[in-house]
């Protein structure tokens, strides 16, 4: 139910549960480019959990994927996807960034959408304006903040960066998921953010994730799997932790399970870990 479409164009839409609003991204890795983004990790996730989803975004649809053929997606035209290359060193990743899309603003979502139970605000590079953050009151307005935290010097390399929306648009929203990463590490930013949120959840790579919520914070470990492929394990934890906090309104169970879904995707490279209805009922299993 793909739809490719300008801010202007009207087209027949279904009503949706959980809509991701960011750029789809090509990536370039060593086996060639493929597709990425939080907006095809997580809404990937959202549909295999059983929920009915939407995407609106800007890409260049140089990539075309079957995965995404149940998925509604608005798409604001662009010639050129923004495009990631992620290059491994000693000292840890490089990241370039080599092509941003057109940004994402309110006008771009259709009105059929603008009532999703489940918002999530999904940038991967500034693309998606903060003021979006003011318009959805009714639903779970759930962040990824990690393109509002990441900028990019003349030759494209990436790095962290300030976040000036950061104090009100945490203070707005339901829930939020960021990486260790996203920050550099900074511990003390971390506990900025906390202190800001309702409920913040930070993922730790192999080490699993821990919550902050309710002037309390928990650790959550991870099965142990072989890691194949890292890219999006992040992104399908907050589709998980989401969607199970809606469901449940409880955000140590929605940990849980959200820890324990995304450790499976590791195992396999690319939107191949996006998880598989076993999977889901092997955690759905374990949290209750």
């Amino acid at each position: 139910m793909q739809s490719n479409i300008d801010r202007h164009s009207i087209t027949t839409l279904d009503p949706i549960d959980y809509l991701v609003i960011g750029h789809l991204t090509v990536d370039l890795t060593p086996e060639g480019p493929r597709l990425g983004g939080t907006a095809a990790y997580s809404s990937l996730t959202a549909q295999s959990l059983g929920l009915r989803v939407g995407v609106v975004t800007s890409w260049g649809q140089e990539i075309q994927s079957n995965l995404l053929k149940n998925i509604q997606i608005i798409n604001y035209a662009t010639d050129r996807s923004t495009t990631f290359e992620n290059i491994p060193t000693d000292q840890g990743r490089l990241q370039f960034i080599h092509n941003i899309a057109p940004s994402l603003n309110y006008q771009l979502i259709p009105e059929i959408w603008r009532n999703t139970p489940i918002i999530h605000l999904g940038p991967i590079a500034q693309e998606v304006e903060p003021d979006l953050i003011r318009h959805f009151p009714s639903a779970l307005l759930c962040l990824t903040p990690q393109g509002w935290l990441r900028s990019w010097d003349k030759n494209g390399q990436v790095h962290v960066t300030e976040w000036p929306e950061a104090t009100f648009m945490l203070q707005q929203a339901g829930a939020v998921v960021i990486s260790v990463e996203d920050v550099g590490g900074d511990e003390g930013r971390i506990e900025e953010m906390a202190s800001a949120s309702r409920i913040l959840a930070v993922t730790e790579a192999d080490e699993g994730s821990r919550l902050y919520w309710n002037g309390d914070v928990r650790r959550f470990r991870p099965p142990s799997f072989i890691e194949a492929d890292a890219t999006g394990a992040g992104d399908i934890y907050a589709a998980a932790f989401f969607t199970r906090l809606h469901a449940t309104r409880d955000p140590w169970e929605a940990a849980r399970f959200a820890t324990q879904l995304s450790a499976f995707s590791v195992s396999r490279p690319g939107l191949a870990g996006i998880p598989t209805s076993q999977e889901v009922e092997e955690c759905l299993v374990e949290v209750l």
